[in-house]
């Protein structure tokens, strides 16, 4: 398998040391003391078995002697916990299922079976540049030359540390003989012997090659890769945190809540692979009395809630119950992808509504050309908005369009003037101070914003410079057209330039 009977396996196991067995020991099915064989170094061992039962196991040897991994609970050669794996997800491990609702389907052994390197992707620049770089995958990746002994024993890590976060990382092996230039460019050249990378997100948005340089053991190299899984998501406390506000950016959002100290490794996943198209946060809660909680209307825990971007809150999915790594990253991502598509429609639609409403809120700028039809003798009263910032602008027109469909307000008139009509105008202070002097001696040159009604014919005007708020807009205006107002003459009849 690594080797033979009369050689080393093809792998550095190390220097020797007193007590060390560097070879592999493989029973049949039963385990050691019945059916079985040794082989190393120094050659083949028979090991007895009792009523014909049979066992397959392996050790591989190291200092301080071999430790071996088999079908019954034995220790593994890669020293791992699956209470580890399970207990990084949202909250709860093998010994605390509740916290999940349970791992229903997850009783694997340790010695789970090892996938084959035929799942390690082969590597060249162009599976890069598609496949991995800045993709929001993580990938732990194998680079090597064919002629050096060593790297079955890599992939067989590889293939372990895979299976063990499966979904939340991938594996692939760059052959340096062939891609030459391509290891130059990435600095990624072997030595004597080959060298495991894993394509991180750790730092920033960008990934890059981390190397890792520690002992080849499985749980070592998981550690590794799981502290480089993307950190995307932003650790907020629930208590100080409005996510319900409309969303300038158009992108939705979702928020973990999960009793995890740490952002759970499910999550850091998702937020590698949505990052582009999502705005994502998680924080930690100790149950579902908090009253931040409770506001948020979540029932059990971990939750996944979202909002849209016009700041509808959805409840994605709570009491999350969690099978395995994968087939969660799987069920979540669907519930954000349906999430993903639901948010454009809205947008969709936002953006529509907001270009209706544009063309049928926008009120005319009073110029010169049409200055005689919007305010002149034949307009009994024209409510100019007069603004001095784009700002001012936008909300002076929002409101006058809204008041001028209010019954209080007589009939709107635009391109055409009626008798018994009211014309309602905006006016760009910084380009026709002239005009304003008409109506004050500093042209209210200490207002943003403000209104003026203009009654042509008598050459009389009111002004309001209070605070633009639809409830005193329409108490002026209406104070106008009642006759509740004090009208002043005009210093000078107002000329537009």
């Amino acid at each position: 398998m690594y080797g033979d009977e009369k050689d080393a396996p093809g792998f550095d196991a190390g220097p020797g040391h007193p007590g060390d067995h560097s070879g592999y020991t493989y029973f049949t099915s039963g385990g050691p003391g019945e059916s079985g064989f040794t082989f190393g170094p120094g050659g083949w061992q028979r090991m007895g078995g009792q009523g014909g039962s049979q066992s397959f196991s392996f050790s591989f040897g190291g200092p301080g002697g071999s430790s071996s991994f088999g079908s019954h609970g034995g220790p593994s050669s890669f020293d791992f916990d699956l209470g580890d794996i399970f207990s990084g997800f949202f909250g709860g491990g093998m010994k605390d299922q509740s916290q999940f609702g349970g791992f229903s389907g997850s009783s694997r052994s340790q010695s789970q079976s090892r996938g084959s390197a035929k799942s390690i992707r082969a590597v060249n620049s162009e599976v890069f540049r598609k496949e991995i770089a800045d993709q929001g995958m993580t990938w732990l990746l194998l680079s090597y030359s064919p002629s050096w002994r060593g790297k079955q024993y890599y992939e067989s890590i590889m293939v372990e540390v895979a299976s063990l976060l499966q979904g939340a990382i991938k594996v692939g092996s760059i052959n340096c003989e062939t891609e030459v230039s391509f290891c130059k460019d990435l600095g990624i050249c072997p030595g004597r012997a080959p060298r495991l990378f894993v394509y991180s997100y750790k730092e920033s948005e960008k990934g890059s090659l981390e190397e890792y340089k520690g002992d080849l053991f499985a749980k070592n190299v998981k550690s590794f890769c799981q502290d480089h899984l993307p950190r995307f998501s932003k650790r907020i406390i629930l208590n100080h945190f409005d996510l319900s506000s409309s969303n300038v950016e158009k992108s939705p959002r979702v928020i973990l809540l999960s009793t995890k100290k740490d952002t759970p490794v499910i999550w850091r996943v998702l937020s590698g692979l949505y990052h582009k198209r999502f705005t994502i946060y998680d924080a930690e809660v100790h149950d579902v009395s908090d009253p931040a909680v409770k506001k948020l209307g979540v029932d059990a825990l971990p939750a996944m809630i979202g909002w849209l971007s016009n700041g509808e809150k959805h409840i994605l999915k709570s009491g999350i119950s969690v099978k395995d790594l994968k087939s969660a990253i799987k069920d979540l991502s669907m519930l954000l992808d349906s999430f993903e598509k639901k948010n454009k429609k809205v947008a969709s639609s936002q953006t529509s509504k907001m270009q209706t409403d544009s063309t049928e809120r926008q009120l005319p700028l009073l110029t010169v050309a049409n200055f005689d039809a919007l305010c002149g003798d034949k307009t009994p009263v024209c409510i100019i908005g007069v603004f001095r910032s784009l700002r001012a602008r936008e909300k002076l027109e929002s409101l006058l369009y809204k008041v001028s469909k209010k019954s209080l307000s007589r009939r709107q008139n635009v391109a055409s003037a009626s008798r018994d009509s009211v014309s309602y105008i905006l006016l760009d202070a910084t380009k026709q101070p002239s005009f304003l002097s008409a109506f004050d001696e500093s042209g209210f040159k200490s207002s943003d914003n403000f209104l003026v009604a203009y009654k042509p014919r008598k050459g009389k005007f009111a002004a309001f410079t209070g605070d633009m708020t639809m409830e005193e807009v329409e108490k002026f205006i209406s104070s106008v057209l009642n006759g509740d107002v004090q009208f002043t003459k005009t210093r000078q009849k107002p000329v537009l330039k």
